[in-house]
């Protein structure tokens, strides 16, 4: 009984397995083409020397060597994008966090604010950093004015080193109508008989915040941290569009740009990867930049998942 039951139980086992991965396949083909395969080849490219014009030759780790001790934007570009991960993704979920609570409790013309709120949301990235470039210029724009005007002091802004990424975190919380969405979502799900019971227990506003709301709506502020980080890890755009029309660069194709003005301080990774890449075809050095920008990604949203109940452990 036992010969002829195990092929049975083999047969059956392999033709779910089949089938299953016969479900699987567009998934699997489209991680293999689109996900593991430019992986392997960038980490294959990272130890070569190539142009994209001839054939890549092995150099061992000169490329890695290179990045690491002589490449003199690397360091810049990796503080500047860990400044934006810490600061840039805290001030998000804090201030989206914050319009979420208070446009649930506005009782009268929710859908007016609401809308408001979500609208520079949509604007898009190069034309909303060209407005505030020029919101925030420091010898016409409005926000210099009004400063003046009160007797505060004027900062340089996108002109000055110290207030350039100050300045790019403003431009992201006026655009943080995303998050708002979604913790509106979310807030308004937590169930109202907690809150009552907790007001008849005589808990205040801060402790029904911090023992009702926070533990209820914890899953998605690790979501808004952990998608956050991936954004700011890939912050391209408007970095580079600030410094460029802040320099009053605003050429167009042919003209030679070192992004990271001013004085490096708006240099991020990705915009190393495309210099090096596209505009220096130095692709061995590009695909370093690229790996250690995926490490860190990867890195970031390990330790977030791994520690999720941590992001809001005080509250519980």
């Amino acid at each position: 009984m036992n010969r002829t039951t195990h092929p049975t139980l083999r047969s059956k086992r392999r033709r779910s397995a089949l089938r299953t991965a016969a479900f699987m396949s567009p998934w699997l083909i489209g991680f293999a083409v689109f996900f593991a395969y430019p992986l392997l080849s960038t980490l294959y490219f990272s130890f070569t020397k190539y142009d994209g014009f001839r054939p890549p030759a092995l150099n061992g780790t000169d490329n890695w060597s290179y990045v690491f001790t002589d490449y003199p934007l690397f360091w810049p570009a990796m503080r500047n994008t860990l400044w934006l991960v810490v600061v840039m993704v805290t001030c998000r979920v804090v201030f989206g966090l914050g319009v979420g609570l208070l446009v649930t409790r506005i009782k009268t013309g929710v859908g007016i604010f609401r809308t408001l709120f979500y609208l520079p949301y949509l604007a898009p990235p190069v034309a909303a950093t060209l407005a505030f470039v020029f919101l925030l210029n420091p010898g016409t724009g409005p926000a210099n004015t009004l400063l003046d005007a009160v007797g505060l002091p004027t900062p340089g802004w996108f002109t000055d080193a110290d207030w350039s990424k100050p300045a790019l975190t403003a431009l992201a919380l006026w655009g943080v109508g995303d998050l708002m969405v979604i913790f509106m979502a979310a807030l308004l799900d937590v169930p109202k008989e907690q809150y009552e019971a907790a007001e008849l227990d005589g808990a205040g506003a801060w402790a029904r915040f911090r023992h009702i709301t926070l533990p209820n709506i914890s899953p998605i502020i690790a979501f808004a941290v952990v998608t956050g980080v991936i954004q700011a890890m890939q912050y391209y755009a408007q970095p580079l569009v600030a410094g460029k029309v802040a320099a009053g660069v605003i050429g167009g194709s042919g003209q030679q740009f070192e992004p990271g003005y001013p004085d490096k301080s708006t240099l991020t990774l990705p915009q190393l990867v495309y210099n090096l890449g596209f505009q220096r075809f130095d692709y061995g050095t590009a695909c370093v930049v690229a790996l250690v920008l995926f490490a860190l990604s990867m890195t970031f949203t390990a330790l977030l998942m791994r520690r999720r109940g941590g992001l809001i452990g005080a509250g519980e």
